[in-house]
């Protein structure tokens, strides 16, 4: 049973493994005890759990779980925990981490491609001094993942969902009218930069840090491109102009969090693609969440939907 796959494991099962803590919430019953709601997973996918007390454990950490997995009335497919503790040998990560579906290597080879096809020398240059393999910033946004939960949310999920927006965004201003490819490109690859600021990773999961909950990640990589903008002598203007609102456009309505909505061609499109990466990314995860031989996942906000899986 240790070696199944959690999404493969039947309800109504005994569970005693090691499996990693992606979230924990801390709560109280009526008469004041504390309780924990959790979120636990393995690389094939996660599962909601509770456990009726309190146990030294924080988000990120691997634990050895005891419980039973069975299907809750109200709250759907739930674990119950008795027991939670350390784990009492080696953690076999690989075991418990998702991760992209092309190998690493590659990824980063697309990225590096993507960054030469930038004409515009000051873009390119830009693209270069943020992303580029022997800076900071970029070996960090070549490892992060790109959410706590929704979607891409695994070691290198930034690079992989950033990759593939750029690269639609690059084949559809091939056929689209009056798209200047750069500008979508070089906006598809930086748009989430300040994840980089915003999030704080811990044993393969991100969660929102201090920066991230008080300034919010668009702002963040705003700052941080724009910094390196205006740290560049000669950038045009205009170009900085139009940039830097795909970056703040890239959630597409202000009630998701975008100070503008998309104004631009490039923007526009660069906001369709994201959208259209963190939507399939949702029924990549829906698919491990879900239990082998089932054809409907649960209701999934992403989505505004349960997925039909078949």
């Amino acid at each position: 049973m240790a070696s199944t796959p959690l999404a493969d494991i039947a309800d109504t099962t005994e569970i005693d493994r090691v499996l990693l803590v992606r979230d924990v919430d801390r709560r109280s019953k009526r008469d004041g005890s504390p309780f924990l709601r959790l979120t636990l997973s393995d690389r094939s996918g996660s599962v909601p759990a509770v456990m009726w007390e309190d146990a030294p454990i924080g988000a990120g950490e691997p634990a050895h779980v005891v419980g039973r997995l069975a299907e809750h009335p109200r709250y759907g497919r739930q674990l119950t925990v008795g027991e939670l503790r350390a784990p009492s040998g080696a953690v076999d990560w690989t075991a418990l981490l998702d991760g992209p579906e092309r190998p690493t290597a590659e990824l980063e080879h697309e990225l590096d491609l993507l960054i030469a096809s930038v004409s515009d020398v000051h873009l390119h240059d830009l693209l270069h001094r943020l992303l580029g393999r022997e800076t900071e910033t970029g070996r960090r946004f070549r490892e992060i993942p790109a959410a706590k939960y929704h979607h891409h949310a695994y070691p290198h999920g930034l690079l992989d969902h950033s990759v593939a927006v750029a690269q639609l965004v690059s084949t559809a201003a091939m056929t689209l009218h009056g798209v200047d490819r750069d500008i979508a490109v070089t906006g598809a690859l930086l748009h989430d930069i300040g994840k980089l600021d915003a999030y704080e990773v811990s044993g393969g999961c991100a969660d929102l840090g201090d920066a991230g909950k008080l300034a919010g990640e668009i702002p963040l990589g705003y700052y941080r491109v724009r910094n390196a903008i205006e740290g560049t002598p000669g950038f045009p203007a205009e170009r900085a102009l139009t940039i830097l609102h795909v970056l703040l456009a890239h959630h597409g309505r202000l009630e998701f969090g975008s100070p503008v909505t998309p104004c631009t061609r490039e923007a526009t499109l660069v906001h369709a693609m994201d959208n259209l990466s963190g939507q399939m990314g949702a029924y990549d995860r829906l698919s491990k969440e879900t239990t082998t031989g089932e054809s409907w996942s649960r209701f999934d906000r992403v989505l505004e939907a349960s997925a039909f899986l078949g």
